[in-house]
């Protein structure tokens, strides 16, 4: 498996259609509460997204955006259902973190819902420590929130 990973922004078409595929899968797991998460998860301003390919076929996304002066929120994490179990994921979450230490941040932070146990098994695999629901998310029962110390010099 050959994963190469193109940095642009949220106006790339494959982002976009990436994006639609996981709110169509959001929208199916959260139900009624997808409106709640929708309307923080607007793409229209990201500067810096990954999309991951494979044989020249975009397969997954990821973004990042300032969060404050020491974090970077991940968001928008998907891989096509195709594509799952071998890693992608893992891929894309490590291509973020390094862009974020290039920038000068310290820490990424995260929320996802109670119900992805596979991303929450991927975050906690990548060394996210569970933190109290921040901003938005305080007080959210669905939401569950993560935060990593990034590795200082990035390699």
């Amino acid at each position: 498996m050959m994963i190469t990973l193109l940095r642009t922004n949220s106006l790339h078409p494959d982002f976009i259609k990436l994006v639609e595929l996981l709110d169509a899968e959001l929208a199916e797991r959260d139900g009624d509460e997808h409106a709640f998460y929708h309307q923080f998860n607007q793409i229209d301003h990201l500067k810096h997204v990954i999309l991951a390919s494979e044989k020249g076929v975009f397969i997954g996304c990821g973004a990042i955006k300032e969060l404050d002066n020491d974090a970077m929120e991940v968001k928008r994490m998907f891989v096509v259902k195709e594509a799952r179990g071998r890693g992608v994921a893992r891929i894309i979450l490590s291509g973020m973190e390094k862009w974020a230490m290039e920038l000068q941040f310290e820490t990424c932070r995260l929320e996802t819902g109670k119900r992805q146990p596979e991303a929450i098994a991927l975050y906690k695999s990548q060394g996210y420590k569970t933190i109290p629901n921040y901003g938005q998310y305080t007080g959210v029962e669905n939401s569950i929130c993560f935060e990593k110390k990034l590795m200082w010099p990035p390699t």
